[in-house]
Protein backbone atom coordinates (compact mmCIF):
# COMPACT_ATOMS: atom_id res chain seq x y z
CA UNK A 1 0.00 0.00 0.00
CA UNK A 2 1.12 3.52 -0.77
CA UNK A 3 2.03 5.76 2.17
CA UNK A 4 1.01 8.91 0.27
CA UNK A 5 -1.52 10.96 2.24
CA UNK A 6 -1.63 14.14 0.14
CA UNK A 7 -1.32 15.14 -3.52
CA UNK A 8 -0.18 18.73 -4.05
CA UNK A 9 -0.66 20.27 -7.49
CA UNK A 10 0.08 23.57 -9.13
CA UNK A 11 -2.75 24.53 -11.48
CA UNK A 12 -1.76 26.37 -14.68
CA UNK A 13 0.64 24.27 -16.73
CA UNK A 14 0.32 21.36 -14.28
CA UNK A 15 -3.22 20.29 -13.41
CA UNK A 16 -4.86 22.02 -16.38
CA UNK A 17 -4.04 21.75 -20.06
CA UNK A 18 -3.72 24.59 -22.58
CA UNK A 19 -7.52 24.90 -22.66
CA UNK A 20 -7.46 25.49 -18.88
CA UNK A 21 -9.33 22.21 -18.40
CA UNK A 22 -8.54 19.21 -16.20
CA UNK A 23 -7.96 16.24 -18.56
CA UNK A 24 -10.49 13.44 -18.01
CA UNK A 25 -7.98 10.73 -17.09
CA UNK A 26 -6.30 12.99 -14.55
CA UNK A 27 -9.66 13.96 -13.06
CA UNK A 28 -10.76 10.31 -12.78
CA UNK A 29 -7.53 9.31 -11.02
CA UNK A 30 -7.76 12.21 -8.58
CA UNK A 31 -11.34 11.30 -7.70
CA UNK A 32 -10.19 7.72 -7.06
CA UNK A 33 -7.40 8.99 -4.83
CA UNK A 34 -9.85 10.96 -2.71
CA UNK A 35 -12.11 7.92 -2.43
CA UNK A 36 -9.13 6.19 -0.80
CA UNK A 37 -8.73 9.00 1.72
CA UNK A 38 -5.88 10.88 0.02
CA UNK A 39 -6.13 14.66 0.43
CA UNK A 40 -5.98 16.89 -2.67
CA UNK A 41 -4.30 20.27 -2.42
CA UNK A 42 -4.21 22.93 -5.13
CA UNK A 43 -1.18 25.20 -4.68
CA UNK A 44 -1.19 28.12 -7.09
CA UNK A 45 -0.26 31.72 -7.67
CA UNK A 46 -3.93 32.23 -8.46
CA UNK A 47 -6.23 33.95 -5.98
CA UNK A 48 -8.55 31.74 -3.96
CA UNK A 49 -11.49 32.74 -6.16
CA UNK A 50 -9.64 31.36 -9.18
CA UNK A 51 -9.36 27.91 -7.58
CA UNK A 52 -12.89 27.32 -6.32
CA UNK A 53 -14.32 26.11 -9.65
CA UNK A 54 -11.57 23.53 -10.16
CA UNK A 55 -11.87 22.39 -6.55
CA UNK A 56 -15.60 21.82 -6.97
CA UNK A 57 -15.03 19.91 -10.22
CA UNK A 58 -12.67 17.62 -8.31
CA UNK A 59 -15.17 17.30 -5.43
CA UNK A 60 -12.59 18.69 -3.03
CA UNK A 61 -15.36 20.53 -1.20
CA UNK A 62 -16.71 17.13 -0.13
CA UNK A 63 -13.34 15.56 0.64
CA UNK A 64 -11.60 18.08 2.92
CA UNK A 65 -9.40 19.46 0.16
CA UNK A 66 -7.18 22.50 0.64
CA UNK A 67 -6.50 25.59 -1.48
CA UNK A 68 -3.08 27.23 -1.25
CA UNK A 69 -3.45 30.53 -3.08
CA UNK A 70 -1.45 33.69 -3.82
CA UNK A 71 1.76 31.61 -4.04
CA UNK A 72 1.37 30.46 -0.46
CA UNK A 73 0.21 33.54 1.43
CA UNK A 74 -3.24 32.05 2.09
CA UNK A 75 -4.66 28.57 2.75
CA UNK A 76 -8.39 27.85 2.73
CA UNK A 77 -10.34 24.71 3.66
CA UNK A 78 -12.47 23.77 0.64
CA UNK A 79 -15.33 22.41 2.69
CA UNK A 80 -15.79 25.26 5.16
CA UNK A 81 -13.97 28.06 3.26
CA UNK A 82 -12.26 28.80 6.58
CA UNK A 83 -8.85 30.47 6.36
CA UNK A 84 -6.24 28.18 7.89
CA UNK A 85 -3.30 30.45 7.11
CA UNK A 86 -3.08 34.05 5.94
CA UNK A 87 0.08 36.15 5.81
CA UNK A 88 -0.25 39.22 3.58
CA UNK A 89 2.14 42.12 3.14
CA UNK A 90 1.64 45.12 5.38
CA UNK A 91 -0.19 48.13 3.97
CA UNK A 92 3.08 50.07 4.02
CA UNK A 93 4.91 47.35 2.09
CA UNK A 94 2.17 47.13 -0.52
CA UNK A 95 2.14 50.88 -1.04
CA UNK A 96 5.93 50.99 -1.37
CA UNK A 97 5.96 48.28 -4.06
CA UNK A 98 3.18 49.93 -6.05
CA UNK A 99 4.91 53.31 -5.84
CA UNK A 100 8.19 51.81 -7.01
CA UNK A 101 6.47 50.05 -9.95
CA UNK A 102 5.55 53.44 -11.42
CA UNK A 103 9.17 53.63 -12.63
CA UNK A 104 8.78 50.57 -14.87
CA UNK A 105 6.84 49.54 -17.96
CA UNK A 106 4.73 46.94 -16.16
CA UNK A 107 1.04 46.40 -15.45
CA UNK A 108 0.49 46.01 -11.70
CA UNK A 109 -2.61 44.07 -10.61
CA UNK A 110 -4.03 43.66 -7.11
CA UNK A 111 -7.27 42.24 -5.78
CA UNK A 112 -10.02 43.68 -3.61
CA UNK A 113 -12.97 41.42 -2.91
CA UNK A 114 -14.47 40.37 -6.24
CA UNK A 115 -12.48 42.96 -8.17
CA UNK A 116 -9.04 43.09 -9.74
CA UNK A 117 -7.64 46.60 -9.67
CA UNK A 118 -5.52 47.86 -12.59
CA UNK A 119 -4.36 51.24 -13.86
CA UNK A 120 -5.79 50.89 -17.36
CA UNK A 121 -7.91 47.99 -18.64
CA UNK A 122 -6.98 48.89 -22.22
CA UNK A 123 -3.22 48.68 -21.62
CA UNK A 124 -3.39 44.92 -21.75
CA UNK A 125 -1.43 43.44 -24.67
CA UNK A 126 1.75 41.43 -24.07
CA UNK A 127 3.71 38.94 -26.17
CA UNK A 128 4.61 35.48 -24.94
CA UNK A 129 7.95 33.85 -25.75
CA UNK A 130 6.32 31.97 -28.64
CA UNK A 131 5.26 35.28 -30.18
CA UNK A 132 1.60 34.86 -29.30
CA UNK A 133 -0.16 38.07 -28.26
CA UNK A 134 -2.21 37.89 -25.07
CA UNK A 135 -4.65 40.22 -23.34
CA UNK A 136 -2.97 39.79 -19.97
CA UNK A 137 -5.55 41.69 -17.94
CA UNK A 138 -8.45 39.72 -19.40
CA UNK A 139 -6.51 36.49 -18.83
CA UNK A 140 -5.93 37.26 -15.15
CA UNK A 141 -9.45 38.55 -14.57
CA UNK A 142 -10.98 35.40 -16.09
CA UNK A 143 -8.60 33.12 -14.20
CA UNK A 144 -9.43 34.75 -10.87
CA UNK A 145 -13.15 35.19 -11.58
CA UNK A 146 -12.74 38.91 -11.06
CA UNK A 147 -14.56 41.98 -12.27
CA UNK A 148 -12.25 44.81 -13.32
CA UNK A 149 -11.81 48.23 -11.77
CA UNK A 150 -9.53 51.04 -12.94
CA UNK A 151 -7.57 52.93 -10.30
CA UNK A 152 -5.25 55.66 -11.57
CA UNK A 153 -2.92 55.55 -8.54
CA UNK A 154 -2.87 52.14 -6.88
CA UNK A 155 -0.22 53.13 -4.34
CA UNK A 156 -2.38 55.98 -3.04
CA UNK A 157 -5.59 53.92 -3.13
CA UNK A 158 -4.47 50.80 -1.26
CA UNK A 159 -5.41 50.95 2.43
CA UNK A 160 -5.53 47.22 3.22
CA UNK A 161 -2.98 44.37 3.38
CA UNK A 162 -2.29 42.64 0.04
CA UNK A 163 -1.64 38.92 -0.29
CA UNK A 164 0.13 39.46 -3.59
CA UNK A 165 1.12 42.15 -6.06
CA UNK A 166 1.29 40.82 -9.59
CA UNK A 167 3.22 42.75 -12.23
CA UNK A 168 3.05 41.77 -15.88
CA UNK A 169 5.41 42.88 -18.62
CA UNK A 170 7.11 41.87 -21.84
CA UNK A 171 9.44 38.89 -21.09
CA UNK A 172 12.62 40.58 -22.34
CA UNK A 173 11.81 43.76 -20.44
CA UNK A 174 11.26 41.90 -17.18
CA UNK A 175 14.51 39.99 -17.58
CA UNK A 176 16.33 43.26 -18.10
CA UNK A 177 14.71 45.14 -15.20
CA UNK A 178 13.56 42.67 -12.54
CA UNK A 179 16.63 43.22 -10.36
CA UNK A 180 15.89 46.96 -10.26
CA UNK A 181 12.24 46.19 -9.56
CA UNK A 182 13.07 44.04 -6.54
CA UNK A 183 16.12 45.94 -5.25
CA UNK A 184 14.37 47.95 -2.49
CA UNK A 185 12.48 44.86 -1.32
CA UNK A 186 14.91 41.96 -1.78
CA UNK A 187 15.51 41.67 1.98
CA UNK A 188 11.95 42.59 3.02
CA UNK A 189 9.64 40.62 0.69
CA UNK A 190 9.54 37.49 -1.44
CA UNK A 191 10.05 38.58 -5.06
CA UNK A 192 9.89 36.06 -7.89
CA UNK A 193 9.14 35.19 -11.47
CA UNK A 194 6.10 32.93 -11.83
CA UNK A 195 6.14 33.00 -15.64
CA UNK A 196 8.06 34.83 -18.35
CA UNK A 197 5.50 37.66 -18.24
CA UNK A 198 4.97 37.74 -14.46
CA UNK A 199 7.03 39.07 -11.57
CA UNK A 200 5.32 38.93 -8.18
CA UNK A 201 5.69 40.22 -4.63
CA UNK A 202 4.45 38.54 -1.44
CA UNK A 203 5.31 38.79 2.25
CA UNK A 204 8.85 37.80 3.23
CA UNK A 205 9.42 34.08 3.57
CA UNK A 206 6.18 33.20 1.84
CA UNK A 207 6.12 30.28 -0.54
CA UNK A 208 3.87 27.31 -1.18
CA UNK A 209 5.92 24.94 0.97
CA UNK A 210 5.77 27.16 4.06
CA UNK A 211 1.98 27.30 3.74
CA UNK A 212 1.79 23.53 3.37
CA UNK A 213 4.04 22.86 6.34
CA UNK A 214 2.02 25.21 8.55
CA UNK A 215 -1.33 23.51 7.91
CA UNK A 216 -0.36 19.87 7.23
CA UNK A 217 1.72 19.13 10.32
CA UNK A 218 -1.28 19.58 12.66
CA UNK A 219 -3.11 17.15 10.36
CA UNK A 220 -0.40 14.54 10.88
CA UNK A 221 0.77 14.69 7.27
CA UNK A 222 4.55 14.81 6.92
CA UNK A 223 6.76 15.68 3.95
CA UNK A 224 7.53 12.05 3.08
CA UNK A 225 3.80 11.36 2.77
CA UNK A 226 3.33 14.01 0.07
CA UNK A 227 3.69 13.90 -3.70
CA UNK A 228 3.86 17.30 -5.42
CA UNK A 229 3.52 18.35 -9.06
CA UNK A 230 4.63 21.60 -10.68
CA UNK A 231 5.94 23.27 -13.80
CA UNK A 232 7.17 26.76 -12.87
CA UNK A 233 9.80 28.50 -10.77
CA UNK A 234 7.26 29.23 -8.04
CA UNK A 235 6.73 25.47 -7.66
CA UNK A 236 10.32 24.83 -6.61
CA UNK A 237 9.49 24.96 -2.90
CA UNK A 238 6.81 22.25 -3.11
CA UNK A 239 9.02 20.06 -5.30
CA UNK A 240 11.81 20.24 -2.73
CA UNK A 241 9.44 19.91 0.23
CA UNK A 242 7.57 16.78 -0.82
CA UNK A 243 8.79 13.24 -0.34
CA UNK A 244 8.23 12.85 -4.08
CA UNK A 245 8.63 16.00 -6.15
CA UNK A 246 7.50 15.60 -9.75
CA UNK A 247 8.19 18.07 -12.55
CA UNK A 248 5.84 18.11 -15.50
CA UNK A 249 7.31 17.38 -18.92
CA UNK A 250 6.64 21.01 -19.82
CA UNK A 251 8.33 22.35 -16.66
CA UNK A 252 11.17 24.86 -16.65
CA UNK A 253 14.64 23.32 -16.57
CA UNK A 254 15.39 24.51 -13.02
CA UNK A 255 12.42 22.57 -11.69
CA UNK A 256 13.37 19.42 -13.58
CA UNK A 257 16.87 19.59 -12.11
CA UNK A 258 15.53 19.57 -8.53
CA UNK A 259 12.66 17.10 -9.01
CA UNK A 260 12.81 13.43 -8.04
CA UNK A 261 11.39 12.63 -11.45
CA UNK A 262 9.94 14.16 -14.61
CA UNK A 263 6.55 12.96 -15.81
CA UNK A 264 4.62 13.60 -19.03
CA UNK A 265 3.39 17.09 -19.87
CA UNK A 266 0.14 18.71 -18.77
CA UNK A 267 -1.23 17.91 -22.23
CA UNK A 268 -0.50 14.19 -21.74
CA UNK A 269 -2.05 13.48 -18.31
CA UNK A 270 1.33 13.74 -16.62
CA UNK A 271 -0.21 13.78 -13.13
CA UNK A 272 -2.25 10.63 -13.76
CA UNK A 273 0.76 8.88 -15.30
CA UNK A 274 2.89 9.50 -12.21
CA UNK A 275 0.16 8.73 -9.66
CA UNK A 276 -0.58 5.35 -11.21
CA UNK A 277 3.10 4.49 -10.74
CA UNK A 278 3.38 5.67 -7.13
CA UNK A 279 -0.07 4.60 -5.93
CA UNK A 280 -0.64 1.21 -7.62
CA UNK A 281 -4.03 0.73 -5.98
CA UNK A 282 -5.40 3.52 -8.19
CA UNK A 283 -5.11 1.09 -11.12
CA UNK A 284 -8.04 -0.87 -9.69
Amino acid sequence: MSKIKAIVMDVDGTLTNSKKEIPKKTKDILLKAQARGIKLILASGRPTTGLLGLAKELEMDRNNGLLVSFNGSKVVDCETLKELFNEPMSIEEGKAVLEHMKKFDVRPMVDKGNYMLVNNVFDNKLHLKNGQEINIIEYEARGGNYKLCEIADLAEYIDYPLNKILTAGEPDYLQEHYKEMMEPFKDKLSCMFTADVYFEFTAKGIDKAKALDTVLRPMDINEDEIISFGDGQNDLSIIKYAGIGVAMGNAVDELKEHANEVTLSNEEDGIAHSLLKHIPELNC
